[in-house]
């Protein structure tokens, strides 16, 4: 069993059936591609056309973060089979009109305050209330939310970035809180946020910048390195967020 601090790189567990939602984003499309890889029966890959990356073992669905019954008709189509492990890898940084991150409180706006939490924390909400719905007592399974260790309180040193901060250390709480209320009637449940660093992705597009040589992970070694960290989770890390090392990132 795996520390407070880090968890073990041992492969301990595998899905059969796993779902991805968010599977049209760099690190969406290549988490299904290694699930179906590592043996993973049915991999549900969810965006909002609908449109999975190819695969035997893929089965896309649609879905939209702001519309709940998208979350929920997906939901109920895995009622009769739900998946051993939920991943949700959805999430934004710079909003579609351009607006990025906040340097300064000088420059926030509750419109767009608004929008990164609707979809950096309320939405995932919405996932998990529906997705943790269909969890049979008596069965270990896992749900997983991409995080960011911006969301971290006592880690934050530098400020700025307001709405995305704050949207994910909301995020984190709510995955704790989750957590605290599976494990009363789900003991083997497994509930984390996972901070994946830096991934070459559309997300991070706007600041790779300067990055330092060797910061930027391709969303393939990313995806790799998450579903390792899960493969090793089990209840005891259940409510913490981990990096795509293992290591807890503090709350």
């Amino acid at each position: 069993m795996a520390d407070s601090a880090q968890v073990s790189e041992k492969v301990t567990h595998w899905p059969q059936v796993a779902a991805v939602f968010g599977a049209s984003g760099g690190i969406g499309a290549a988490l299904c591609a290694r699930l179906a890889a590592g043996g993973a029966q049915v991999v549900h890959a969810g965006s909002r056309r609908g449109e999975g990356p190819p695969g035997s073992a893929l089965r896309p669905f649609a879905f939209d973060l702001a519309d709940e019954a998208s979350i929920a008709a997906a939901a109920a189509a895995m009622r009769d089979d739900p998946p051993e492990w939920v991943i949700i890898a959805t999430g934004v940084l710079t909003l579609a009109d351009g607006t990025g991150p906040e340097r300064t409180y000088k420059r926030l706006d509750p419109a767009a305050m608004a929008e990164v939490f609707a979809l950096n924390t309320i939405g995932p909400a919405m996932i998990a209330k529906h997705m943790l719905a269909l969890m049979p007592r008596g069965r270990r399974f896992t749900l997983a939310a991409l995080s960011a260790r911006v969301g971290s309180i006592s880690d934050n040193r530098l400020g700025g970035w307001h709405s995305y901060r704050a949207s994910k250390a909301a995020l984190n709480m709510l995955l704790r809180n989750f957590a605290i209320e599976m494990a009363r009637t789900h003991p083997d449940s497994v509930i984390v946020g996972l901070h994946p660093g830096t991934v070459d992705s559309a997300l991070s597009a706007p600041f790779q910048t300067g990055l330092p040589e060797g910061q930027l992970t391709a969303p393939d070694v990313a995806a790799a390195n998450l579903l390792a960290v899960l493969a090793g989770l089990g209840p005891a890390q259940s409510g913490r967020v981990f990096d795509f090392r293992g290591t807890e990132v503090p709350a």
